[in-house]
This record gives C-alpha cells, sequence and structure tokens, in this order.
C-alpha cells in the first residue's frame, strides 16, 4: 500500500484517549496503528471533566439495540455536533488539543472577559464549562440570544461558590434588548456621544468606566458592573467566525470513511456509514452495542464496571438519523439526537394544525426538563427507548401517543410493534440479537384528542423523575354530552416498566366528561396504584399521590380546553384554574447594593478576584493539573464493602496480575503509626486485621468498659468501621489501571450488627465517651414544671446532612526528595498544616521535613478541613516506601461516599412561652451523627450549642448535647459548623409557638430579639449588636407588609397553588471556639523593584481570601494592588497554620499581613523622611542600599478570647455578624413543585474589605442553604432507605444528588451591606465575614 496522507486524531472511548494514525490511500483507508496515550486520566478528566459531571443521568441514554451491557461509545472530534464546538475555548493547561489551533496564554474572548470583570469566578474550577456552554450558545445561534435562551444553555453546569446570579448577569450583556445595539443604529432621543447600556438599551454611564471599581453606594445588575463593556455587535453569533477560534473546518470539510478501531483488551470500535454496513456489523457481532452519545454507556463503564467489547458509533448513518414529516405522521431515526428532535417538533408544531400536534408539544414540553443541553445535543431518541429505563422521561408518552417501533433485522426485514407491547421487564426489550431499532412513528393526534406530560423530580429540571406520566384521552360527542372514547394512562417510576393503568383506562372508556367520572377514576386509580414500602427510590406515599394528582391534572386541563371551545358548560371554579398554568421561568435579575468605605486605595474596593482572568481561561492549576514525572504513579484506594465487619482475610493475587499494577499497600506497611485524628487518634489509615465497632455491643455496662479500654489501652484501631472504610491503597501505572486493580483486591468478612442512624445510637446507647455537653442559665424547671403557668409546647426536629460537592475532588500529588530523606506534597486542602502532620506521623518523619503546599483548591466548605488529610497520608505510604511521586485523585462517587458531609442533628425541645409569645424557658437536647470517629463533631455540636438561642433573648436555658458513634464514614465540618442545624431547631419552635398563638412568626421573633448588652445563654454580652438594624432595613428593602398582603390575596385566588414569605433573622459568632487556633502568621518581601510578595497560612478556595490580602499590602504600602503576588500557601514558609476556616481567615491572615508590613514601613520611614522617592520602586532600593531588612514576618492573635465550658464562663466569640433574609416561594400543593419568587438579604459585614467578592459570598452562600433545606438529600441505606444496600451511600454523584442549577435560583435576588456608621471602622482593616450565616437563611 502506498500512502497518500497520515491523519492523526484523538478519539475518547470512555476509559482511554486513543490516538490513530490513519493512512489513506487511493481504495479508501484502514487504520495502521493505534496507541494508548501515557497520560489518559489527565486530558480525560480535563477535556471531558465537565461533559461528566452532567452525564451521570440516568434518564439520559444513548444504546439502540437490545443488549443491556454495553461498552464505552466515542466521542469523535470529526463529529460537527454543537457540544463539539466547545473543546477548544476551554481547554486547560496540559491536555491536548483535538484540532491545530494554539491557545494562547491570556487571550480573551469577550465573554470571558465579562464574567471575569463581573465577578463571576470565584474557585473557577467549574468556569471553564460555563464559557464553553456560553460560547457554544453565541457560535451556533443564528440569531442574538436572549436571555432565556443564556440561561437554558448554562442550565447544565453546575458551580457550588457563586450562586449563579453573577454568571447569569456577566454573560446577559449579550442578550439581545435593544436592536441599535446589534444594528450600530443609534437609538431615538440618545445622543451619537452617549454609551448605551448593552442590557436594557438605555442610556447610561457604565461605558466609560475602566477595569476599575465603581465608586456608588447602589450597585445593580445592568449598568453597575465593573469592567469597561465591549460591543455587543462584536461579540454576538457570527461575529466570531474570523475572530475566535472555532470548530477546525478541515474537520467539517473532511470525506468521511468507515472507521475501525481496536483497543484494550481486545475492544472493538466502528463507524459506518450506512445501514447496510450497521447491519452487516450486527450480525457478525450480535451483543455489539449501538451507541451515539455515549450518555448512557459512558455511565455504565466509568461507574458501574461495566465492559463491553464491541461498539458500533451509528451516529452518521443516515437512515437512522433521518426525520420525516408523513401525512400521518412523524418517522423519527433512532438515532435522531434529542436537540434534533426538539427543533424538528418546534416546527412541526408551528406548521401543522393544532389539533394534530397535542402528542409533540407533550414530548416537547417534556423534553424541556428532560436534561441539559450538553446532555440533548449527543443522545439519541432510540438509546433512551432501548435502555428501557423505569423512569425515562420520554417512553411513557411514546405508549400514550401510541407511537409504533420499526425493527430492523440483520437480514433487512422489517417489523414494526407497539410501544406498548415493546417493553418486556427490567431494562430488557421486545429485540432480538440481530435486530435493532430503525425508527418510531408518532401518528398525529385526531379532533378532541389530548396527549399531555407529566413529571416531578426532586429539581424541576435535568433531574430522574420521582415519578413521571403521558396521558391521552380521546373524546366524541354524544348529543349534548361529551363521552371518552379512548383512554391511555401510562406511569414511569411506579414499576420495572412503564405501568399501564388498565383497570383506569376500562373504567373511563364510554363515560361521559364530569365530575362525576374524575371521582371514580381517582378511586380506580388508587386502588390499582400499589408500591411496596421499600420499594426502590422510597417516597412511597408522595409518588402514590403524584398518580393521582397527575390524572386530576389531566382532567382540569382537558376541561378547561372543553370549557374554553364552548364543548361543555363552565363548571370550574376560577381557582382551580392554578393547578393547569404551566410554569414559565421568567429570567433572574438582581440588585446589589453596597457602600464603598476605602481604607487608602485598594482595601475596599470591589475588585476582581486575583485569579479571575486565569480562571475564565481554563490556565488555573489545580492539584490534578499538577504535571506528573515521567516515573510517576497513579493511586486507588481499596474500601470496604460492609458497614462493620471483621476482616478475615485480603487476596491481592488478581490484582498482582493486572496491568500496570505496582504494588499493594497494607496497614502492616505503614512506617509509623497507623492511628489518625485531627483531635484524637481514634481511626486507621488503614483498617487492620480487626475490624469491629464500638455499637457491637448491646448491653450499656459493656459499651461503657469498652469505651474506657479504648482510651486506656489505644485500642480504637479495633473499634472503627464503615462501608468505604480504607483498608488499602494500589499503585499503578495509570489512574485507569490503579482503579482497575484495587477492584480486584478481594476482602472476605464476618459482618456484624451496624448503627447508622441517630435514632439507631440513641437506642443502643451508642456515644462516644466523654463528649457529652451541658450548658444552663437561670431556673428551666420553674417555667416548664408541672406547676408552671406558662404555656408550653414540645417537639422533635430532626436535620439532614449535606454533601459539600466541591467541584473538584480530594487530589494529592506526594513525592521524596534528598533521596527519600523529605517528603513534599501538593495537595487540594484547606489545612496544609494538617496534611503536614499526618504524613509525618504515618512515615515517622519530623514534621520539619515533609512540606505541603496548596495554590488554590476547586472549593471546600470544609469539606477539605480535616477530611483530606487521610487522602494525603494514604499516598505518601506508597510514595515513601517506593521513592516515586504518586497522585491520588478521588472520583466523585468514592469521594462522596468516604469523605463525610454536613452532620445531620436531631433535636429535642420544650419551650415555655407568655401568652404573648415572650420566650421563657427552652428545655433542649441535641444530638449529632459523627459516623466512625470524632473528627470535629465534637465542636461541631459546640457550635450548635452555642447558636441553639439564634438571635432570641431567652432567659431560662438547659441544653444537653451528646456525639452519636455510627458506621457511617466521618462526618466534618461544612460551612456553618453546626450553627446552622442549632439555628434551624431554633427557628421550628419559634414557628410553633406563632401556630400556637395564632400569630405572625415575625411577630413573635421581634418581641424576643436580642439588643445591645443583651447576655446570651453561655454569658457573653452582646456589643455593637446591629440586629434590629438590619431587621428593619430588610423589612423595608422587601416590602413585606406589602408582600404578605399580596401573598394573602394570591392564596384566596389560587386553590392548588400557594405562595409563602418568610423572615428569617441570623446571627454567628467569630472565632474558632477552640482558643489556640485564633493565630495567624504571614511572610512578606519588598522587593528592589518595588513588588511585593505576601506568603500566609490561608488557602485561597474561592473566597477571594488572597485578593483581599493583597489588597490590604497595597493599602498599607499605598501600591498597586498589580504589584502585590500572592505566592502558593505552604508549610515551610509559614508554619503551624490553623485551617481556613470559621470565617475568620480575612481578619486573622489580613492582620497578620499587615503586622509584617507595618514593620517594614517602619525599617523605611527613616529612609523616606530623609529623602524624597518618586515611587516605591525607588524607596526601597534605597532601602536596600542602605541594609535595610526588607522582609519581615507577621502575626496576629484574636484577642480576649476563650471559654471554659466547665464554669460556663468566658467569650467564646470575638465579634459576631448579623444578617436577615426574606423569600418568597411559589408551591404547587398536587406535586410539591417549586420555586422561589423573590429573595432580599441583608448583611452587615461592618467595613467590607471587597464588598463585590462579600456580595458573592452572600449570594452562594444562600443557593447552597437552598439546595441543603429544599433540593439535597442524602439516602444511605437504613431503615428509612431499606431499597438501598445496608450502609451504601446511594446519592453519590450528580445523577442522584441534585444541587442547585441556574434554573433553582430566586427569580429576584437582591443583595444588600448594611450601611457603616462610625463604630464600624476598623483600622486594622477587619471585615465580618460573610459565609456560614446565609446558609441558613433559606429557611
Amino acid at each position: 500500500m502506498d500512502p497518500v496522507n497520515v491523519d492523526r486524531v484523538h478519539f475518547w472511548t470512555g476509559t482511554d484517549l486513543v490516538r490513530v494514525d490513519r493512512t489513506r490511500n487511493e481504495k479508501g483507508s484502514h487504520i495502521e496503528g493505534v496507541t494508548v496515550d501515557a497520560q489518559p486520566t489527565a486530558a480525560r478528566e480535563h477535556l471531558f471533566g465537565q461533559v461528566y459531571v452532567r452525564k451521570e443521568k440516568a434518564t439520559v441514554e444513548d444504546v439502540v439495540d437490545e443488549d443491556r451491557t454495553n461498552p464505552n461509545p466515542v466521542i469523535s472530534p470529526d463529529d460537527p455536533s454543537p457540544s463539539n464546538e466547545e473543546f477548544p475555548i476551554a481547554l486547560r493547561k496540559g491536555t491536548r488539543s483535538c484540532t491545530s489551533h494554539p491557545i494562547q496564554r491570556f487571550s480573551h474572548v469577550p465573554l470571558q472577559k465579562y464574567l471575569a470583570y463581573a465577578h463571576g469566578s470565584q474557585c473557577g474550577f467549574c468556569t471553564p464549562g460555563f464559557v464553553m456552554s456560553m460560547y457554544a450558545l453565541l457560535r451556533s445561534s443564528k440569531g442574538k440570544p436572549t436571555e432565556e435562551q443564556i440561561e437554558e444553555a448554562l442550565a447544565g453546569n453546575l458551580c457550588r461558590c457563586t450562586g449563579y446570579r453573577a454568571i447569569v448577569d456577566a454573560f446577559k450583556v449579550f442578550a439581545k434588548k435593544d436592536d441599535p445595539m446589534y444594528t450600530q443604529h443609534s437609538s431615538p432621543g440618545i445622543s451619537s456621544n452617549a454609551f448605551v447600556c448593552p442590557l436594557s438599551g438605555k442610556q447610561c454611564t457604565c461605558g466609560a468606566m475602566s477595569a476599575g471599581p465603581l465608586e456608588t453606594s447602589s450597585m445593580d445588575n445592568v449598568c453597575s458592573t465593573n469592567y469597561k463593556h465591549i460591543t455587543c455587535g462584536e461579540t454576538v453569533g457570527s461575529s466570531y467566525s474570523d475572530k475566535e477560534l472555532i470548530f477546525p473546518p478541515e474537520l467539517l470539510l473532511r470525506k468521511m470513511v468507515p472507521l475501525s478501531l481496536s483497543g484494550f483488551g481486545g475492544i472493538k470500535w466502528f463507524r459506518p456509514l450506512n445501514l447496510e454496513q450497521v447491519l452487516d456489523l450486527k450480525s457478525r457481532y450480535p451483543d455489539a452495542r449501538l451507541i451515539v452519545g455515549n450518555t448512557e454507556v459512558g455511565i455504565e463503564t466509568r461507574f458501574k464496571d461495566a465492559r463491553y467489547q464491541v461498539l458500533i458509533l451509528v451516529a452518521h448513518v443516515p437512515e437512522l438519523c433521518a426525520l420525516v414529516v408523513k401525512d400521518d405522521g412523524l418517522e423519527i431515526g433512532s438515532a435522531v439526537r434529542l436537540t434534533t428532535l426538539s427543533i424538528s417538533l418546534k416546527e412541526v408544531v408551528s406548521k401543522r394544525s393544532f389539533h394534530e400536534t397535542s402528542a409533540c408539544r407533550a414530548i416537547l414540553e417534556q423534553l424541556k426538563w428532560f436534561a441539559g443541553n450538553q446532555i440533548k445535543n449527543v443522545a439519541s431518541v432510540g438509546g433512551n427507548i432501548c435502555t428501557a429505563s423505569p423512569i425515562s422521561d420520554l417512553n411513557p408518552l411514546w405508549i400514550a401517543s401510541r407511537a409504533e417501533f420499526r425493527i430492523v433485522d440483520c437480514q433487512g426485514n422489517i417489523r414494526t410493534t407497539l410501544a406498548n407491547n415493546f417493553f418486556k421487564g427490567y431494562r430488557r426489550v421486545d429485540l432480538r440479537h440481530n435486530e435493532i431499532l430503525l425508527s418510531i412513528f408518532l401518528p398525529w393526534t385526531r379532533h378532541f384528542e389530548y396527549v399531555k406530560e407529566f413529571k416531578q423530580a426532586h429539581r424541576r429540571d435535568d433531574d430522574i423523575a420521582l415519578v413521571n406520566a403521558g396521558m391521552r384521552i380521546l373524546l366524541e360527542k354524544n348529543g349534548m354530552a361529551v363521552q371518552i372514547s379512548e383512554a391511555s394512562i401510562v406511569y414511569g417510576g411506579i414499576a420495572p416498566i412503564p405501568y399501564l393503568a388498565t383497570k383506569t383506562e376500562f373504567f373511563l372508556k364510554g363515560k361521559d366528561w364530569g365530575p362525576d367520572l374524575l371521582d371514580g377514576a381517582l378511586d380506580t386509580l388508587k386502588d390499582e396504584m400499589t408500591l411496596a414500602d421499600d420499594a426502590p427510590g422510597g417516597m412511597v406515599e408522595f409518588r402514590k399521590s403524584l398518580t393521582l394528582s397527575f390524572f386530576f391534572k389531566l382532567y382540569l386541563w382537558i376541561t378547561v380546553d372543553l370549557e374554553a371551545s364552548g364543548s361543555i358548560i363552565r363548571c370550574l371554579q376560577p381557582s382551580y384554574l392554578s393547578a393547569v398554568q404551566p410554569y414559565k421561568k421568567v429570567t433572574t435579575k438582581g440588585v446589589q447594593n453596597y457602600e464603598i468605605v476605602k481604607h487608602g486605595k485598594p482595601v475596599g474596593s470591589p475588585i476582581m478576584h486575583l485569579s479571575a482572568e486565569m480562571q475564565v481561561s481554563g490556565e488555573a492549576e489545580y492539584t490534578d493539573d499538577a504535571p506528573m514525572p515521567s516515573n510517576g504513579l497513579h493511586a486507588a484506594l481499596v474500601l470496604s464493602s460492609k458497614p462493620h465487619a471483621r476482616i478475615l482475610s485480603i487476596d491481592d493475587s488478581e490484582a498482582k496480575s493486572s496491568p500496570g499494577f505496582m504494588g499493594l499497600f497494607l496497614a502492616r506497611d505503614v512506617p509509623g503509626s497507623n492511628k489518625i485524628g485531627p483531635i484524637l487518634h481514634d481511626e486507621e489509615l488503614f483498617a487492620s486485621e480487626f475490624v469491629t465497632c464500638v455499637g457491637q455491643e448491646r448491653h450499656n455496662f459493656i459499651c461503657k468498659i469498652v469505651y474506657v479500654l479504648i482510651h486506656i489501652f489505644s485500642l480504637y484501631n479495633v473499634f472503627c468501621s464503615c462501608l468505604g472504610q480504607v483498608i488499602g491503597i494500589v499503585v499503578a501505572d495509570a489512574q485507569e489501571n490503579a482503579k482497575l486493580a484495587s477492584k480486584k483486591v478481594k476482602v472476605q468478612y464476618e459482618e456484624l450488627p451496624a448503627v447508622l442512624t441517630i435514632k439507631d445510637a440513641l437506642r443502643e446507647n451508642s456515644f462516644y465517651p466523654n463528649a457529652e455537653i451541658f450548658l444552663h442559665k437561670g431556673d428551666v424547671e420553674l417555667f416548664l414544671g408541672s406547676g408552671s403557668y406558662v404555656k408550653f409546647i414540645e417537639g422533635e426536629v430532626q436535620v439532614g446532612g449535606q454533601e459539600h460537592f466541591y467541584m473538584e475532588p480530594q487530589s494529592s500529588l506526594v513525592w521524596t526528595v534528598d533521596g527519600g530523606n523529605e517528603v513534599h506534597m501538593v495537595s487540594s486542602t484547606q489545612s496544609p498544616q494538617k496534611h503536614q502532620k499526618y504524613v509525618a506521623h504515618v512515615l515517622n518523619l519530623p514534621m520539619s521535613k515533609v512540606v505541603c503546599k496548596t495554590k488554590r483548591i476547586g472549593g471546600g466548605f470544609g469539606g477539605k478541613e480535616t477530611r483530606s488529610a487521610f487522602i494525603a497520608a494514604a499516598a505518601s505510604i506508597p510514595a515513601y516506601l517506593l521513592r516515586r511521586p504518586v497522585k491520588l485523585t478521588l472520583d466523585r462517587d468514592v469521594d462522596m461516599m468516604i469523605t463525610g458531609q454536613r452532620h445531620s442533628f436531631l433535636g429535642k425541645y420544650k419551650v415555655g412561652f407568655t401568652n404573648e409569645g415572650k420566650v421563657l424557658a427552652l428545655d433542649l437536647e441535641i444530638y449529632n451523627n459523627a459516623g466512625n470517629s470524632l473528627d470535629l463533631s465534637y465542636a461541631v455540636l459546640e457550635r450548635a450549642i452555642f447558636h441553639s438561642d439564634n438571635v432570641y433573648d431567652i432567659p431560662n436555658v438547659r441544653i444537653r448535647g451528646k456525639v452519636c458513634y455510627t458506621n457511617l464514614p466521618s462526618n466534618t465540618a461544612f460551612r456553618g459548623f453546626g450553627g446552622p442545624q442549632g439555628m434551624l431547631i431554633t427557628e421550628n419552635w419559634i414557628q410553633r409557638i406563632a401556630m400556637e398563638l395564632h400569630k405572625c412568626s415575625e411577630e413573635i421573633r421581634e418581641i424576643n430579639f436580642q439588643h445591645e448588652r443583651s447576655v446570651t445563654h453561655y454569658g457573653q454580652p452582646l456589643e455593637n449588636c446591629t440586629l434590629g438594624r438590619v431587621w428593619d432595613e430588610l423589612k423595608t428593602s422587601s416590602e413585606f407588609v406589602k408582600a404578605r398582603d399580596d401573598v394573602n390575596q394570591f392564596n384566596a385566588e389560587n386553590r392548588w397553588r400557594k405562595r409563602g414569605i418568610a423572615m428569617v433573622p441570623t446571627k454567628f459568632g467569630i472565632s474558632f471556639t477552640t482558643k489556640f487556633m485564633n493565630q495567624a502568621g504571614a511572610l512578606v518581601h519588598v522587593y528592589i523593584d518595588g513588588t511585593v510578595l505576601v506568603t500566609h497560612g490561608g488557602v485561597e478556595m474561592g473566597q477571594g481570601l488572597h485578593t483581599k490580602i493583597a489588597q490590604i499590602a497595597a493599602s498599607s504600602f499605598d501600591i498597586p494592588v498589580s504589584s502585590v503576588f500572592i505566592s502558593e500557601t505552604s508549610t515551610d514558609k509559614v508554619p503551624n497554620a490553623s485551617p481556613t476556616a470559621a470565617s475568620a481567615s480575612s481578619d486573622m491572615y489580613g492582620a497578620a499581613v499587615l503586622d509584617a508590613c507595618e514593620q517594614i514601613k517602619a525599617r523605611m520611614k527613616p529612609m523616606a523622611l530623609k529623602n524624597k522617592h518618586k515611587s516605591f520602586a525607588e524607596l526601597a532600593n534605597a532601602c536596600f542600599m542602605e541594609r535595610i531588612d526588607l522582609s519581615a514576618h507577621g502575626f496576629y492573635i484574636t484577642p480576649d478570647i476563650g471559654y471554659d465550658w466547665k464554669t460556663g464562663q468566658g467569650k467564646p466569640f470575638s465579634y459576631y455578624t448579623y444578617g436577615a433574609a426574606f423569600a418568597e416561594v411559589e408551591i404547587d400543593t398536587l406535586t410539591g413543585d417549586f420555586h422561589t419568587r423573590s429573595t432580599h438579604i441583608v448583611m452587615d459585614l461592618g467595613c467590607s474589605l471587597n464588598p463585590a467578592i462579600d456580595v458573592g459570598q452572600i449570594e452562594g452562600a444562600f443557593i447552597q442553604g437552598l439546595g441543603w433545606v429544599a433540593l439535597e438529600e442524602l439516602k444511605w441505606g437504613d431503615a428509612d432507605h431499606k431499597w438501598v444496600k445496608e450502609g451504601m451511600l446511594y446519592t453519590r454523584g450528580p445523577g442522584s444528588y441534585k444541587i442547585p442549577t441556574v434554573n433553582d435560583i430566586p427569580l429576584k435576588f437582591n443583595v444588600s451591606l448594611l450601611q457603616v456608621t462610625l463604630a464600624y471602622l476598623f483600622p486594622s482593616f477587619a471585615c465580618y465575614p460573610v459565609t456560614f450565616p446565609l446558609t441558613f437563611m433559606f429557611l
């Protein structure tokens, strides 16, 4: 063969990045060679990481044939789908580009600049994904995008930091608001020299701004953004074509040829180009998997360990991608993408008669909530059908709509089957091994034929349905009556296959349409719907009620239409119409209101995050971006599969034969101590030979003896176990090889009884010893005793946990230096010092020989304060023993399963109060679920008890708290650190009092408010209490009285949709409650060119700490912020640093840096007075020439704090920050569907170091709190979730655990910072922290 030319293409197969050298000749093409990339994991995670976050969704499928076990499909870079256009825009450093276009450093496109300057990037880990989604929208839009289209394009992306508002606002500048802005013509009445706001289309002055901050007391989201506007006409749609990176034209123009690839383990991958080739391949490989978008098979292979040998990509087969409009219906090829289907259905609906398209409109509406655009761009219709998921959103509709499925065999024979006969069992369909799904025929609907879709999920969009349905009713006139001639009622999420309510259908046929029909149908449906108490998915009663609600909505929907057409007499009450009014999301609006109070030039200015430009370009590096040395190894953990068991044996023989295997390390291999823990060394790095747990004994007396032995003889390693506990660590030459080998390690167990919940712990008396807290004030018995004259209530509040869901998973890279004498590491952690301490401890090295560095982390929220340390310690064992670098980066599912979450709590209260609502006494028992080690659970309980008063003056208080031991992974710090749980319990009984007295809850709150000099239940008097000011300002800004009247009127007029409002205050104490942790160090160097290098002990995790520190240093030296560089956090620069937590870092590290700056300034002062210098650089050089030390170590301790639990006296907090939030929520009472209409927040931050960053923190904390109380739910295998394996976390990925998206934020989102008074002008630049209280405020 004489080669003509060679193309090199990279393909993603789901497990490997495969490089294909394709050699062409005149006769066609074939594969000359296939090589697997040496570092596939890094390229995969960075290039496709955003896709993976959104792909874990069980309702989006890509399999077209009958086999239910399919290998990894391919996303090919020569596929010109919209999702591929995203690739070039946000490649991270170190990844391979699929194009020949160079990626230039800091060559930002306008949308990247807008995002950076609008404060839309905090930790930055998710930022490239948002840039990609927005860029794809602008590149693919034929017209100017609307605000609705922009929000829809971003709905498939996740962010945990920002609260989304800033991101949406940054991109709304591209939305069409005023034609002259896009046609380059002036609007009438606007002078030619005036700047027109791209968002409002009106004259304003924002265009004249520089990239610096705007000095105003009112910052809104239209004109008051911190960037120079770029002409929108230059940045919309096709205007990019000759300016920006585009999908490579050479790939678009290339002639398609069939491909055949071979991969590791004998995997074969084919790309046929016509149906004949597909059928030929299917005949040769009957078990082959047909794929289109990899949206299901990729999940199976990555998360379910599925392995498939033959894959056939059918995305380029014309016969399967055809979509034909016929006289009697619509024929849809099985490989048609969901996005293509949506576009075609919209066109059909606009052109066909209205009565013909009822089914089309139902499918179109269902697709709206089906998935994000990233999924719909690649997922296929046939794949979703053939995966036969019990909760498929579309399959019930195909059945209800009388759809027919056309099936072809390998000989070309075609047969047709009705959709209701296609599904045979759980993920089994009517396809033989020699058949594939060819197309779907959707008939037009007839006159008086109604098809309606329904779906209810935890989160409205891009979520797995709890229950969905497709329903069809065909009516006919019979004299004056309207009768049902046909009915089809089909549910998803009720049974292993779509459930046809045949009894209800039979009941409906021939019945007259009217109220009697509804009553009988609901009774029949209720009897027909049966779900076992342990049915998979749980929520049995709620799901059964949804089946009735859906039919009720169908009845009302049809009745409204019949009344409107005059077919029946009007009988519905106007208030019932709310049940059928469709939800239409309006675009989010918001105002950010703050004043700028400057100390020097930079401090107090709302400048941009220092790393924002790098983050929007994808060039900001995180731990997993650290380049691996050529001899580096990848690690994977061996985890326990039992919640409580004794290890009988560990067999690694199969793992040793795994490709690339380099070693398995267990407890016996640990050079130092195997016992670790942040406070007590009460857990094991690797579970040892004997693994039981404290909760195994059922007798209280024996339990107490065991607990004593634990501490006296340090035998706690014998008593700790949970499902997911680390047993060992495997290292291999590639990450996929390490994970594969770790799963081949066989562990045999002897199972033991497990304690999983707080109620289990109470029943078994399973508590940590010496972890009980008692706090009291006044005489509780006097007011709550039997002879008391006051009213009292008692109740119980159960507070669930929450997953941190930081975007960057836990990761550490560890290596030795100097022949193994020292150990260095780069880690994603909030506490480098703990990593240093843990590694030194397990390696038996002095801490002086261990160095941990952290540049930035992709979110933390407390989850990387202590639970990240054992990741580094585990990786350090093979790195130290093998003298080779080892990287350990957890997959999302493993991270969620083993690293702990926010503590669940149980509160039991009894409250005494007067007839007016004044609280007199509180008796509270409070418990938290620690998991299988103490970690920080005792301190979390302390904080919860401190905040159990929230903002209320309670004269008599008695609180008992206990830490529960369970067989779950150890829970840990999370934003608020127990405070939100304590406040939630308080607000529960406040609401109960209001209900008991028939009063407004806001009235009860107000009469119990603390005030200046009030003394808390732990004895600390309040100083500078701004609660009243905050509350009054919120009442005014939210127009609370008017809002309450409007809500009452709405509720009176609407039977099935209701609105509610609430105002909730918070008070949060600032300081670590452990006194010694309130210290901070910093190192400052001044160089002779006038630049300043700052190193401090805090970690940048998106909260803008480094930016604020740079502002402080710049203000102190009176230099620009650009002259200050913040170096990475490193234990060899600033030793013994406390974790970056407790909202205290700006205070402490800012003061430490200021201390160092003042030392240097004091040394420079004589030289400055001696001579006049033109610049700071000239002064620095002059000082150097005079041998003046220009380096200083700064130090700060929080003064006058400390609390003695024994005496109940002291001052645990340096000060308090106050806040309050107003929220208005609308809920569908038939389904539970809700949205937040309006939110107003007022926070007292004192003098903000950077108000723009602080506002971003407020918004992000509020949305995280919204997720905690309204969307996110941890489902463990316990008594409440019997369908989950005991001790297993079911919600361990974005497919089952739903955090808020763009579509979940309030429609109106206003944030105000309390205006500063003279009392708060602190010379130390201190600012009030903002993150913790807002987590709670959504309540």
